[in-house]
């Protein structure tokens, strides 16, 4: 098959890398954070190149309080990946991760873009999660993203990171919705890969016609 065309990059691009942090990324051995997604190592070198392809790059972190209503262990007789009926609808349960001020919760050091303009912090507040980089799980609660990138003159992003199939998804999804043109690294980005949620994400992004590229596509290019 032919190589897929390249992605030339304007100055209204950025770069959007979801939550790259210790507990989500898996080691060169398999193993890793407290919520480790496979592959996850792997994709700590294609982000940094494909990040300095770009002028424009923000970080999100989860940074969850202790009891965060994300955490099984806060729920009594509840088990990590089971599913609650939160206040404001239907709430994963996970193992405790990215807890604030831990190893953690800090962005992997390989990961290394130091022309990050913003890193976003996100499920901080304790009854309430996080997913999407501008919208809470109560799909009303704004994080600010929006308006930054507006004032900022940004028109097209590239989200990429950990996971895809949950912060990566309702990131696009949302950023989509909110009137930003809005593409998915797909091999710069991982899945937890629960039963049926990458084919979710993958029905969910075609639906709102947000493309899926490889970051090889976009390699070449440079907006900086």
């Amino acid at each position: 098959m032919p190589a897929p065309p390249p992605l030339s990059l304007q100055p209204a691009d950025a770069l959007l890398v979801i939550d790259m942090q210790n507990d989500f990324v898996s080691a060169v051995n398999g193993r890793g954070g407290a919520l480790a997604v496979a592959g996850g190592h792997d994709i700590v070198s294609p982000i940094k190149t494909l990040a300095s392809r770009f002028a424009h790059v923000v970080l999100t972190q989860d940074w969850h309080p202790r009891g965060h209503i994300s955490f099984a262990t806060t729920h009594p007789g509840k088990e990590p990946f089971e599913t609650i009926a939160a206040p404001y609808g239907a709430q994963a349960l996970w193992p405790e991760h990215c807890l604030q001020h831990t190893h953690g919760a800090e962005l992997h050091p390989e990961l290394d873009i130091p022309h990050a303009e913003l890193i976003l912090r996100k499920g901080y507040k304790r009854d309430l999660d996080s997913y999407s980089a501008f919208v809470e799980n109560d799909h009303t609660t704004p994080t600010g993203l929006a308006g930054y990138l507006r004032e900022r003159g940004l028109k097209r992003l590239f989200v990429c990171g950990l996971a895809y199939d949950f912060c990566v998804r309702h990131t696009a999804v949302d950023g989509k919705q909110l009137g930003f043109e809005t593409l998915v690294v797909e091999d710069a980005s991982r899945a937890v890969d629960l039963p049926g949620t990458v084919d979710a994400t993958n029905d969910a992004l075609a639906r709102l016609g947000i493309p899926r590229v490889l970051w090889t596509q976009i390699h070449a290019a440079s907006a900086r």
